[in-house]
């Protein structure tokens, strides 16, 4: 896992509302770095290569129940260089109004996104932060589960994941299925590669949990997504 140079930077995390970004703000903590607001993007590309697609709009409620400010950009293009160049002007934006020294995100294995981050952090004179950077997926997944993270899959893009995993929580008994499966299949545990994304309804990070009150399930026959509809925050 990358180091940071040194402690107590104020940091953006780049946040979808999934396991990574989320876990990224805890070890930010545990790295005793100041997590001052958080970003969100919505792309329109739902096979977006950079961000989280599947209920951005929720993050709105887990900035609430985390108490840390959070804006929100849309990506308004499907190209690569639309997503950069968007990623880069959000950046700008909370270094302007918080003054950060750095971003921190959830990439585990994505050298794509590592570069990408870290080439538009170097531009504008701040670290990147990947505080999961290599991390072993089996234990990986273990630790999230074992710390109190309650994660859901909420989309679903690789043989072996059919629509019965939309919406279903990873616990420790999902945990021993997917490995199973990612064996099997080929497929990366952690979902790195987009073969899954998942939402955190609860976590030591959250005052409160979320509730899911109304979704959809949409599946095609190969991929699916968890339509969340409707949310609250509820006392844990």
């Amino acid at each position: 896992m990358s180091a940071p140079r040194q402690c107590n930077v104020k940091l953006a995390a780049l946040y979808s509302g999934g396991k990574d970004s989320t876990y990224a703000i805890y070890c930010a903590r545990e790295m005793e770095h100041q997590v001052v607001c958080l970003i969100t993007m919505h792309p329109v590309a739902d096979d977006s290569s950079l961000f989280h697609y599947p209920n951005s709009w929720v993050t709105e409620y887990l900035a609430d129940t985390m108490q840390i400010p959070l804006i929100g950009f849309s990506v308004s293009g499907r190209a690569k260089e639309d997503e950069l160049k968007a990623l880069e002007g959000a950046i700008v934006q909370a270094k302007s109004l918080y003054g950060i020294e750095g971003v921190v995100y959830g990439g585990i294995s994505s050298n794509y996104q590592k570069q990408a981050f870290e080439e538009i952090c170097a531009q504008l004179k701040i670290e990147a932060i990947a505080p999961l950077w290599n991390a072993e997926p089996q234990k990986y997944m273990s630790e999230l589960v074992e710390r109190g993270f309650s994660i859901i899959i909420v989309g679903v893009s690789a043989m072996g994941l059919d629509k019965d995993w939309l919406g279903r929580q990873i616990d420790r008994n999902a945990l021993g299925r997917l490995a199973a499966l990612a064996k099997k299949y080929g497929f990366n545990l952690t979902f790195e590669g987009g073969e899954a994304e998942t939402l955190v309804t609860n976590c030591p990070l959250f005052r409160k949990k979320l509730r899911i009150n109304a979704a959809t399930t949409h599946w095609d026959g190969q991929r699916g997504i968890f339509e969340i509809r409707d949310v609250s925050l509820v006392e844990k």
